[in-house]
């Protein structure tokens, strides 16, 4: 079960819950701002969240991390290219925003890492590195659910930005060939979209 949630900070992002229905349990994706909000959700439908997960490493991504992975006693994840963003404010681009942030506990992923659940290990997601948006960059892609979640990598209106820091568009370009050899009817999840369809790209 897929469940989006839009909150705001600086910027409007959109936060993701992949919910195993059986168990309740799942994985909460890239929370980027409103913790309360964030949780008070996750306390009214009864989940329990067993990873934080990011696609990268921007402040709009990871603004609630901290707060969430100590109310949650859940880890933080990240790519390891990405791991120095957590704990500067700079690459991160908090630090622009008048209110720095920093996640400074964390673990990390690699590309091609299924992870997959505790309460359920049928219920999973592959991490596939997306570099261009950021070094680290990643999807986490469902194929039980024909989605991926694909943060900045990918919007509706085109691919995402390359000129912060880290930021590469030849990178880019060879990781939307990689969106592009999803099947046809996977259902990208952006960070700051609608959802894209492989089909449509």
């Amino acid at each position: 079960m897929v469940k989006e949630l839009q909150v705001q900070g600086v910027f409007a992002e959109n936060t993701y819950f992949y919910i195993d229905e059986h168990t309740r349990s799942g994985f909460l994706i890239d929370p980027g701002a409103q913790a309360g909000l964030i949780y008070e959700v996750i306390q009214r439908n009864g989940w329990h969240i067993e990873k934080i997960l990011l696609t990268h490493g921007h402040f709009d991504h990871l603004g609630a991390a901290g707060l969430l992975r100590e109310k949650l006693v859940a880890p933080v994840y990240v790519y390891p290219d990405d791991a120095k963003y957590l704990t500067d404010p700079r690459l991160n681009l908090s630090a622009g925003s008048g209110y720095p942030i920093t996640v400074p506990h964390y673990e990390e992923f690699s590309d091609g890492e299924i992870i997959r659940l505790k309460a359920n290990s049928r219920f999973y997601l592959k991490v596939i590195h997306t570099p261009g948006h950021t070094p680290g960059s990643v999807i986490f892609y469902s194929p039980d659910e024909h989605v991926a979640f694909v943060g900045d990598t990918l919007y509706q209106g085109g691919p995402g930005l390359t000129h912060f820091p880290g930021g590469d568009p030849v990178a880019l370009r060879r990781s939307i060939g990689t969106l592009l050899s999803l099947p046809a009817d996977t259902v990208l999840l952006s960070g700051h979209s609608g959802p894209i369809l492989v089909s449509d790209l």
